[in-house]
């Protein structure tokens, strides 16, 4: 007779078998599903995306970033349309991006999936819900619109003063220049001067705060492992930071700028408790406002603060180094700019306003130019139409399926940008004299309801910053190339350049 013991030892070998038994089951029902009875089993791409979601894990974690590059080769594959992951639809095609990131009478979700990779889940930006979304960008459209962000010339001209005497410290001492860093400190500053009413002043570091761009494209590439893993951030946040910078050092970064948000949202808290009110800033502007209490709670705003500072500073500050680059590498293009600009600028400190600058076509054009080789966010951003299917040529998307086009693919459609590896502000020119709205293949703000609220700011930087800068200094590209420093290799949710990049580095070489 066996004994107890060996009795049990079987028992519980015989449940581990039915589990692991059952569990092959469960994938195996799953994968038929999926591949046969899936509401997007009939749409084009390869099996194994449309089987798991390891698929996208393998191209964008184990291949860091180069999940973009697969969906080229899938397009090119397969066709306009693809099944990227077992739930979720891709387009290339520039003329529907209008249609799938449609204005507010259109209602469109966010992929809940998706969002999540922000680490900032109570964010206007990581909101999935069209009529939540509404709710928390109506308290900040305000603040952001072409109106408020007139008022703030004076703020943003004294930020770039501020940039001009580092360079002209630089003409003295021949350094070389970090470019991006150095715009980054410029956005930065002025970011959160206009968000809670003073500078983070990394403009006054030496290296321009280096540290900070390097966190916002950390975190930004942490936010690709928790789209996999949404679960993971309560556990991140729960790690002490000396072991979580031995198991995941982005993960270290990405908290790391949480925690200093969190200081400068609690200041604005309880200087507004106290009746020391921060008037004329993004964030008391939000407590000032009529949202619901709980709109109001000091994670929900750090979570806002979170997105607004880093899609503040980080994208015009690349596409600032991006222009300048292409200026420099050109002498004839930065030529006819200054001509231009000194028509309403006679002299290098000729005082000039926002308004007049924006007329300017070549500097237009030259802006323009520059942020459609930045791509704004170069990963695809999924949207949901929760209540009816969507129509793409003969194929009907059912409601509720995420679908996504990416900036990048946009910008690159070489029947509308010809040549679209090459920096040519005069294209923007010619279609405006055959009158092509070539602005409406620009969505590196992305467009409709759920566009970047910061898209006024952006371009009264970019206005302001490349027509005083380059009306006073003279400069010259060091060892910097489009190919290592400035094409995108990779998509960390921002476009990066080749690993081993030093940055887009300049001397500036004298007064004008």
């Amino acid at each position: 007779m066996p004994s107890p013991s060996l009795s049990l030892t079987a028992s519980a070998s015989n449940l581990v078998c039915a589990a692991f038994v059952s569990w092959l089951l469960y994938l195996l029902a799953g994968g038929i599903y999926r591949l046969y009875f899936h509401p997007l089993a009939k749409f084009p791409g390869p099996k194994l995306a449309a089987l798991t979601g390891w698929y996208e894990f393998y191209h964008d974690i184990i291949h860091r970033g180069c999940f973009i590059w697969k969906l080229q080769e899938l397009h090119d594959r397969y066709g306009p349309i693809v099944r990227i992951t077992p739930d979720e639809l891709h387009i290339r095609d520039s003329d529907y991006y209008d249609e799938l990131y449609a204005p507010a009478s259109k209602k469109r979700d966010k992929y809940e999936g998706w969002v999540t990779m922000a680490g900032a889940p109570a964010s206007s930006f990581a909101t999935a819900s069209h009529s939540l979304h509404r709710l928390r960008r109506s308290a900040l459209n305000p603040f952001f619109s072409k109106r408020s962000v007139n008022q703030m010339e004076s703020l943003i001209v004294a930020n770039i003063e501020r940039l001009c005497k580092r360079f002209e410290e630089a003409i003295k001492t021949a350094e070389v220049i970090r470019l991006d860093a150095a715009y980054m400190a410029l956005t930065m500053d002025i970011i959160t001067q206009a968000a809670f009413g003073e500078t983070d002043n990394c403009l006054a570091e030496p290296d321009f705060k280096l540290a900070w761009k390097e966190t916002v494209i950390a975190g930004s590439a942490n936010g690709v492992f928790l789209r996999q893993f949404p679960w993971a951030l309560p556990i991140l946040k729960a790690v002490p930071l000396y072991v979580l910078q031995m198991l995941n050092p982005p993960a270290v970064s990405l908290l790391a700028w949480q925690h200093m948000v969190r200081a400068q949202v609690d200041a604005v808290i309880a200087e507004n408790k106290a009746g020391e009110k921060s008037h004329g800033t993004i964030f008391q502007a939000l407590l000032d406002s009529d949202l619901p209490p709980e709109e109001k709670s000091a994670d929900r705003l750090q979570d806002e603060a979170q997105t607004l500072v880093g899609a503040g500073s980080e994208t015009t500050a690349k596409s600032l180094s991006v222009i300048t680059f292409y200026l420099l590498d050109d002498r004839k293009k930065l030529d006819k700019l200054r001509a231009e600009l000194k028509s309403v600028m006679p002299t290098p400190d000729s005082p000039v306003s926002l308004t007049v600058l924006e007329q300017l076509p070549y500097l237009t054009a030259v802006i323009n130019e520059g942020i459609r080789l930045m791509y704004g966010v170069t990963t695809r951003l999924p949207r949901v139409s929760p209540n009816e299917p969507l129509k793409y040529k003969d194929w009907i998307i059912p409601p509720g399926t995420p679908v996504s086009e990416s900036n990048y693919f946009v910008h690159m459609d070489r029947a509308i940008f010809p040549n679209p590896e090459q920096y040519d502000p005069d294209r923007w020119l010619r279609a405006a004299k055959e009158g092509f709205r070539l602005d409406r293949y620009l969505v590196s703000f992305s467009k409709g309801s759920r566009m970047c609220v910061g898209i006024n700011l952006a371009y009264a930087e970019l206005y302001l910053t490349l027509a005083i800068i380059m009306s006073r200094f003279d400069m010259e590209n060091f060892e910097t190339s489009a190919e290592n420093d400035i094409r995108i290799d990779r998509d960390l949710f921002v476009g990066v350049p080749k690993e081993g990049s030093k940055g887009v580095r300049a001397k500036i070489v004298a007064g004008l």
